[in-house]
């Protein structure tokens, strides 16, 4: 098994010479045809000494990124709580009673304000997170006039604001958005175990749609929700063998919020959570894997890890949507001990 594992890590890797002249998320046709991987492919990295699965993880990265470089994204929840959905993750969802209120959809100078800070701190990714089930049209509307007006001050747009209907992607398109972000979550088997008010199969028909629209896919889960190993290879096999694998692949470690059912949920260990990072490196080469919500409570260590691992994208700044996230100067104190540059 390790030698089809090795096998197809050496089909899946890119032209480094493309590389070195300037690293870009689009993917050519070539780098869309990615090696698929079983579930059970992906549990024997999981199993592999650490130290072995590392190495793997490493050459991989360095054969496809800058192995020094790190992209860095701001997220701002551009609307806070009162969702429908019953994610058992989530402090906005309405149903659960929990410290986050309830804010309606920010004003357009005020998303400006955060992104010209944001810019400022050396991002180059503005996300805007809305808490919607889906947007109405009513609520598109504004949404699209924020992302015209910070793709017009030179910032890579972000958003996520929950499903899709058809024809948003392609408004969301013609505005300037750059990246969709809309996760899975989970493997399909444990999906059912976190959210019941949408399915599996409504996450793959917005992804659908986002890619349909000519829209960089942002798409990851959330891991230490209570799932077995196989389920954490099961979601990283459902990203690996999409037809085109995610551009972004942000790798979440549950934050456990207080009135949330997923609170009291026994702690992931951060070894497994490294060993994660690894093997969606191993399974998506040419994605970027980010370290995403969780990243507050893990010591810079464990953080170095998980670049070393394959990580080089991260949220960063004060609030990673309504739970903590390091602030802007610790990232750059971490980066300069680590001889990182930013993207």
């Amino acid at each position: 098994m390790l030698e089809a594992i090795e096998k197809a890590k050496q089909e899946s890797i890119i032209n480094t010479d493309a590389l070195k002249a300037g690293k870009s998320e689009t993917k050519t046709h070539n780098q869309e045809i990615e090696s698929r991987w079983s579930v059970d492919e992906i549990v024997a990295l999981f199993e592999l000494p650490f130290s072995d699965l590392i190495y793997k993880a490493q050459n991989v990265h360095r054969e496809n990124h800058n192995p020094n470089a790190v992209q860095v994204s701001t997220l701002l929840s551009i609307k806070t709580g009162g969702c429908s959905e019953d994610c058992g993750y989530c402090p906005q969802a309405a149903r659960y009673h929990t410290d986050v209120e309830n804010e309606p959809l920010m004003a357009l100078d005020e998303v400006i304000a955060a992104a010209t800070e944001a810019k400022n701190n050396g991002a180059s990714r503005f996300c805007m997170g809305a808490a919607w089930r889906g947007p109405k049209q009513r609520d598109l509307e504004p949404v699209l006039k924020m992302i015209a007006e910070v793709k017009a001050m030179g910032l890579e747009t972000c958003a996520t604001l929950g499903m899709l209907k058809e024809g948003q992607a392609e408004q969301l398109k013609d505005a300037g958005l750059d990246y969709y972000n809309h996760n899975l979550d989970t493997a399909p088997e444990f999906y059912g175990d976190v959210i019941t008010t949408r399915t599996y199969q409504d996450r793959l028909e917005t992804l659908d749609r986002v890619r349909s629209a000519d829209i960089n896919v942002c798409c990851g889960g959330i891991i230490g929700m209570g799932e077995s190993r196989n389920q954490r290879a099961g979601l990283l096999a459902q990203l690996a063998n999409m037809e085109r694998p995610p551009e972004s692949v942000p790798i979440n470690l549950l934050t456990q919020v207080a009135g949330t059912p997923l609170h009291g949920t026994e702690d992931l260990d951060q070894i497994e959570f490294v060993r994660t990072i690894a093997a969606a490196r191993i399974t998506m080469p040419s994605s970027f894997v980010r370290l995403s919500a969780g990243r507050q409570s893990m010591h810079e260590g464990i953080q170095a890890l998980c670049f070393i691992a394959g990580a080089n994208s991260i949220f960063y700044g004060e609030k990673l949507l309504t739970t903590g996230n390091p602030e802007a100067e610790t990232d750059q104190k971490l980066f300069a001990k680590l001889g990182i540059s930013k993207i």
